[in-house]
């Protein structure tokens, strides 16, 4: 490309300067606009970093020729909105997760990414780490053998903070470790592994009304078993183990924010008899954090001309099954 990308950031939530700050130390695009409805938090956004455009409508920036990529770091409820609009505008997109709250919502969005033929990425970052990369990789090499069970849980007091209408755990936090079950299975299996499954969930309405505190058991047409839990009015707290025939990957760190070191996975082999015979503690380091990883494969994908990543990352037609399964899982908790 001749110039750099120029990014503009729909909203000016936390999320947004995490972004920010990736974009910046990537180095290689340039924080360029920013639209946000409210006035304060605009400003104090606009004080901390230096862009070329600042808006106070949405629209606006979109319609911004000199924009390549748009990030849009709006409530879940409003992301289809937004992916639309940015897809009719032909703008690269990244888009936070969730992707939407409901299946409606997120067809029509995937199908105006489609329609118009711009890249589209879904923002769960870790996907695009290192670290996701190497646990894609075990998997691959078969090292625990077959899959058998998958065991996840992130919880963290986030409730205070979040828009009601994100519509609760489930889709500001269980969207993490449904996600990696996601690929877990997909890896091993194939997509059809996700044609035929059963869904057991309970789940705890938070003072907002939505589900703030849920468990799922998950039965694939295999016989593979995934048992995952999210909470967003208590804890902080990461789990994440893969269960195998010839072994077992347990993960360390949390794997939902990695960092540029001290991301760590405990590999462990069985003998006949089921007890370990052979383990290893697996450290993987990266240029930077998730969002940083997210940045470069965003530019690399638009200067190469390519309107998607490569797995483990998502791929439009992975936003469209693990909201499936999102949903599914909040139909079974309700």
């Amino acid at each position: 490309m001749s110039k750099p990308l120029n990014w503009g950031i729909l909203g000016t939530s936390f999320i947004s300067a995490v972004m920010a700050d990736a974009i910046l130390a990537e180095a290689n695009t340039h924080l360029y606009a920013v639209a946000g409805r409210s006035l304060a938090p605009l400003k104090d956004f606009t004080d901390k970093y230096d862009f070329d455009k600042v808006y106070q409508d949405y629209d606006a920036l979109i319609a911004d020729p000199q924009v390549d990529v748009i990030y849009i770091a709006l409530p879940n409820h409003l992301h289809h909105e937004y992916v639309i609009k940015a897809a009719q505008a032909g703008k690269a997109i990244l888009c936070e997760k969730s992707l939407s709250v409901d299946m409606a919502k997120t067809q029509a969005a995937l199908d105006a990414v489609a329609e118009h033929k711009v890249f589209f990425l879904e923002g769960l970052m870790y996907l695009t780490h290192p670290f996701a990369q190497k646990i894609s990789q075990l998997l691959q090499t078969k090292v625990i053998g077959e899959v058998k069970a998958i065991r996840g849980n992130y919880s963290a007091a986030i409730s205070e903070f979040v828009n009601p209408e994100s519509k609760g755990t489930l889709y500001n936090l269980g969207c993490y470790p449904l996600s990696l079950m996601h690929l877990v299975l997909q890896q091993a299996f194939g997509d059809d592994v996700f044609s035929d499954y059963q869904i057991q969930a309970f789940g705890r309405r938070g003072k907002d009304g939505n589900i703030c505190d849920t468990s799922a058991n998950f039965l694939f047409n295999n016989g593979v078993q995934a048992q995952l839990h999210t909470a967003e009015d208590f804890g902080m707290h990461s789990s994440f183990s893969i269960l195998g025939s010839e072994g077992y990957l347990e993960l360390k760190s949390n794997p939902w924010l990695p960092q540029a070191k001290g991301n760590k996975i405990y590999f462990a082999k069985y003998d006949g008899e089921g007890n370990e015979t052979e383990f290893e503690h697996i450290e993987v380091d990266a240029p930077g954090n998730g969002f940083v990883s997210q940045v470069t494969q965003v530019r690399e994908a638009l200067e190469q001309g390519l309107l998607e990543l490569t797995r483990p990352a998502t791929r439009p037609q992975d936003s469209f099954t693990m909201m499936q399964l999102l949903t599914d899982w909040e139909a079974a908790a309700s």
